[in-house]
C-alpha cells in the first residue's frame, strides 16, 4: 500500500512529460509550417516583383516604339506619301495582331495573373498559347483568389521546368481554362527538360529550397478544400495538370 503514491508520483510525472512533449511537438509544428510559409511567400514576393519589372520594361518598349510609329507616320504625311503611309499602317496593323498577347477571360483577377505569367514566360523564350474563359463574377463559394493561387503555382511550376530546356524554341506552355458541366476546368500542359520526380506515386519538388513543393501542396489544399479533382500525368518531354472545380 505504501508504494501506491509512488506509482501515482511516476504516472504524473509520464502525463506531464506527455503533454510538455505534445506542447513542443506543436511548437515545433507551427515553427516549422511558418518557416516554409514565410519561405514560400518571399519566393511569390519575388516573383511578383520580377513581373511587375518586366511588365514595365514592355511598357517602355512600347512607349519607345509608339513615339517611333508617330513620327515614321508624320513623315509620309508632309512629305504626301499616302500610299506608303497606307502600306506602313497596315504592316503596323499585322505586327500590333502578331505580338498581342493580352488574355482577356472574363475574370479580371484571372487575367491579371494569367497576363503577368505569360509576360514571365515570354521573356524567357517560351511560347505560350491560351484560350481561358472565367465567369466575370464567379460562385459565392469559388474564391477568386484560391483559382489565382491555382493558375499561378501551375504557370510557375511549368515556367522553371521549361527553363530546364536549353533550345529556346522547345519551350512551351499551353493553358486550357472553361467552365464544363457546370465546372471550371483547368487544363496545363508544358515541355519539360527532364523526367519530374516522384515519391509514393506522388510528384515531389526538385528544389532543395522546397518552397516550391509547398505551392504544389498549396494547390492539392485548394481543390481538396472544394472536392474537386486534380489529375498530374507525364509523358516523354511533357508534362500535364487537369484540375476540376464544381461552380
Amino acid at each position: 500500500m505504501q508504494e501506491m503514491p509512488v506509482i501515482w508520483i511516476l504516472i504524473a510525472a509520464a502525463i506531464c512529460l506527455l503533454a510538455a512533449l505534445v506542447v513542443f511537438l506543436r511548437y515545433a509544428v507551427g515553427f516549422l509550417v511558418d518557416r516554409r510559409t514565410l519561405r514560400y511567400q518571399s519566393d511569390l514576393l519575388q516573383k511578383h516583383c520580377e513581373e511587375v519589372q518586366n511588365m514595365y520594361r514592355q511598357t517602355r518598349g512600347w512607349r519607345h516604339d509608339y513615339h517611333n510609329h508617330i513620327q515614321t507616320m508624320k513623315a509620309h504625311l508632309a512629305m504626301g506619301n499616302l500610299e506608303e503611309l497606307e502600306a506602313y499602317l497596315n504592316e503596323l496593323d499585322k505586327d500590333l495582331t502578331t505580338v498581342d498577347t493580352v488574355i482577356k477571360t472574363g475574370n479580371v483577377m484571372v487575367d491579371a495573373i494569367l497576363n503577368s505569367k505569360i509576360s514571365v514566360a515570354a521573356s524567357k523564350g517560351i511560347t505560350v498559347e491560351a484560350k481561358a474563359v472565367v465567369p466575370k463574377e464567379l460562385d459565392t463559394s469559388l474564391s477568386e483568389v484560391d483559382i489565382c493561387l491555382i493558375v499561378g503555382n501551375l504557370m510557375d511550376n511549368a515556367i522553371e521546368a521549361c527553363m530546364k530546356i536549353r533550345q529556346e524554341g522547345q519551350r512551351f506552355i499551353r493553358v486550357y481554362m472553361d467552365i464544363l458541366k457546370g465546372q471550371l476546368y483547368i487544363y496545363m500542359i508544358n515541355a519539360v527538360g527532364e523526367n519530374p520526380k516522384k515519391a509514393g506515386g506522388v510528384y515531389i519538388s526538385a528544389k532543395n529550397t522546397g518552397s516550391h513543393g509547398f505551392g504544389l501542396m498549396r494547390v492539392d489544399k485548394v481543390v481538396d478544400k472544394y472536392h474537386g479533382y486534380l489529375e498530374r500525368q507525364h509523358e516523354e518531354g511533357v508534362f500535364a495538370t487537369e484540375i476540376m472545380l464544381p461552380l
